[in-house]
């Protein structure tokens, strides 16, 4: 069995159900513009690849202008409205704070790489007090390429000072499969967020985040 001395995850869809507040961001914004009001559930289905391409998606599908000019300024509306309320709503998955505690006492160090804004992804984190169990969190406009680049994966390693071979990356969408292959690093997928979709091999699907401590340098160092 592999052992990692360190994981890297994704933010949105496998350690908190940021949906809600994501959608509340859209919808402030909409509703400036005189624009349709739209369900949590039809919001999260775009969720994974960035902002800009989250309300670019959303307003082709809709047939609402979608020209670079209205997907800037509904980008910078977004961003906003969500920067106000960061975490109003969101949640964390089942058991997803005692097993990243859990995780961290034992080890692993820890890291995020999340196509959330850098300011977001921060302010996100210490509102749910998950900043101290993270070494490096980097989102999408903190590096000059963004997931499914994995020049974005591999640029949270880098700053985290992790050899070749000792991390694996977890996530809950294609767009994170896509980034690790592409990064040439092992990946695990939640059953939560979009991680039912997510075709992997059965010992890379997870049940809850806490499977990973069997993957762990305590482990690894006792020979076990």
């Amino acid at each position: 069995m592999p052992s990692y001395s360190a994981l890297i995850f994704d933010l949105d869809g496998t350690l908190i159900n940021s949906a809600p507040d994501i959608a509340a961001a859209v919808n402030r914004h909409f509703a400036a513009k005189g624009w349709p009001q739209l369900e949590t559930d039809y919001v999260e289905s775009f969720i994974g690849n960035g902002p800009r391409r989250l309300l670019g998606d959303i307003m082709s599908d809709l047939g609402l202008p979608d020209d670079e000019a209205a997907v800037t300024a509904a980008t910078d509306g977004y961003i906003r409205n969500y920067a106000e309320r960061p975490a109003e709503h969101t949640r964390f998955y089942a058991h997803v704070r005692e097993d990243l505690e859990q995780l961290h006492a034992a080890g692993f160090r820890l890291g995020i790489c999340t196509n959330k804004p850098q300011a977001l992804t921060q302010a996100v984190l210490r509102l749910l007090d998950l900043d101290r169990l993270f070494t490096v969190a980097l989102g999408a406009d903190a590096v000059p390429a963004c997931k499914p680049d994995p020049r974005h994966l591999l640029a949270v390693a880098d700053a985290m000072a992790l050899p070749p071979g000792s991390w694996a990356y977890v996530g809950d969408t294609n767009v994170d499969k896509a980034t690790a292959t592409a990064a040439g690093v092992p990946f695990f997928v939640v059953p939560w967020g979009g991680g039912a979709l997510v075709d992997v091999h059965p010992a890379r699907r997870l049940t809850r985040l806490g499977d990973l401590m069997q993957h762990g340098p305590r482990l690894a160092a006792a020979g076990e």
